[in-house]
């Protein structure tokens, strides 16, 4: 039984697609809401941060809506499908607005309709994954798939390039082809998927002949109809019941510390350091060209070593960075290595801490478990930019540092009591064929 890169790479385009899209979203959204509606920072962060709160709603609901779906195109498939296509007319026509008018409400209206379509399908993409991969070899395939989404925000990045023109008043910038060419991406990538993913047949071919599908800790309970057979999938064991409450708290723990960073650091470079012109980007590009470079070889350390043993190697490196950093009094070219090696650390952590959830789960709950996991890591996002932001502003800007430092400590002694969700570590000999890049 070998990991199916072919499969994997192909499952891999719908995340690729939803990375596009945010990617638009993080990065000209903003500008948009700034420089066309002529809002303040206030309110243009409180409406982005619009995602990560519906974010704590939809993506727990679709998913567990997507389980409990049996189409004639699967579980995920449908979801996909429509969510797809609505986003894409929501997002051509929030642009159209934005290009047209000057009527905030409609636009944030329209934004609000684009977030709920969005939410629609990004549980039953990701849970498409776990669904057709077996247990032990969801690290592996999850390294891909975090490879796929890199590639598709590279893929808006550069479209940012080629067609967003620079116009003499920044809220003239018309964003009409930018816009078309991420909504054919997303169009086109969701084709690949659909043509090429049979999710219904699939379901059972991947199963044929698998013993333990679904990994060491998930019990095998039926029931006498769908809903009692659902309902029962979704029981866990006291001692595995545990494991996930401390490994959701660690979720939730170490995006706290590392989202305080990402959100901050551009602002801690100017206000301790005296840094301008974007001095940050730099260390925040390292980071993520490191967290790239690997997925891949962190989905081979941990077919070794087992997903518990490779996300706390990489808390305990990013901690170290994180406490290294608050001791710097000043600017130095150290601090690109550190956040080269923070990079690898988030790595390893997010190849591996997603499986370990829905290892917890039989199949037919992984689009709830999923839910679970954006819960957490959501809420995280929602918290800290309002805890950390507090802290900046009435304490001092030197506590971004030690208060990602606790937080990931934090998450290092959670994780130490996780005892489910893993996988026995692949014996030497037999590393290379379990990642067989020919299959």
């Amino acid at each position: 039984m070998k990991l199916n890169y072919k499969r994997t790479i192909l499952i891999g385009f719908a995340f690729m697609s939803i990375c596009a899209f945010w990617q638009f979203y993080d990065n000209e959204i903003p500008k948009i809401l700034t420089y066309h509606f002529g809002l303040g920072e206030t309110l243009t962060g409180t409406i982005m941060a619009f995602d990560n709160v519906l974010a704590l709603f939809l993506l727990p609901m679709f998913g567990t809506l997507s389980d409990k779906a049996n189409t004639r195109l699967g579980k995920r498939m449908p979801f996909i499908l429509i969510g797809t296509v609505l986003s894409v007319i929501l997002f051509l026509s929030l642009i159209y607005i934005a290009h047209v008018s000057t009527n905030l409400q409609l636009f944030i209206f329209i934004l609000l309709l684009l977030l709920v379509a969005m939410g629609i399908y990004r549980s039953p993409a990701v849970s498409l994954m776990p669904e057709l991969t077996p247990a032990v070899h969801r690290s592996g395939a999850n390294a891909i798939i975090n490879l796929m989404g890199t590639l598709g925000a590279v893929y808006t990045l550069i479209m940012i390039k080629v067609f967003l023109k620079s116009a003499a008043v920044e809220a003239e910038t018309n964003y009409t082809p930018l816009a078309i060419a991420i909504a054919a991406f997303m169009v086109i990538t969701v084709a690949i998927l659909f043509f090429t993913i049979p999710e219904k047949k699939l379901m059972s071919e991947v199963r044929e002949g698998v013993e333990n599908f679904d990994g060491d800790d998930v019990r095998e309970l039926t029931g006498k109809d769908e809903d009692e057979a659902y309902q029962n999938a979704g029981k866990l064991s006291q001692d595995v019941f545990r494991s996930l409450t401390l490994l959701l708290c660690s979720v939730f723990l170490w995006f706290t510390a590392y989202n305080a960073v990402t959100t901050a650091f551009s602002r801690y470079v100017t206000e301790v350091w005296g840094l301008r012109n974007g001095a940050y980007a730099d260390c925040l590009m390292i980071a993520m060209i490191a967290a790239v470079l690997s997925y891949i070889p962190v989905g081979f350390v941990s077919a070794k070593l087992g997903r518990k043993k490779t996300i706390l190697i990489g808390i305990t490196l990013m901690s170290i960075c994180y406490l290294s950093a608050a001791l710097m009094p000043q600017y130095n070219a150290s601090l690109n290595f550190l956040f080269a090696i923070i990079g690898i650390g988030w790595a390893a952590i997010n190849v591996n801490s997603y499986p370990m959830v829905v290892g917890m789960g039989e199949s037919r709950v992984i689009g709830k478990y999923t839910g679970l996991y954006y819960t957490f890591s959501m809420a995280a996002q929602v918290f800290t930019p309002i805890f950390s932001g507090f802290l900046l502003e009435h304490v001092s800007y030197r506590t971004l540092f030690p208060y990602a430092f606790v937080f990931s400590c934090l998450s290092f002694i959670t994780m130490l009591f996780v005892k489910h969700g893993d996988v026995k570590p692949t014996a030497k000999k037999n590393v290379l064929e379990h990642f067989d890049v020919d299959n």
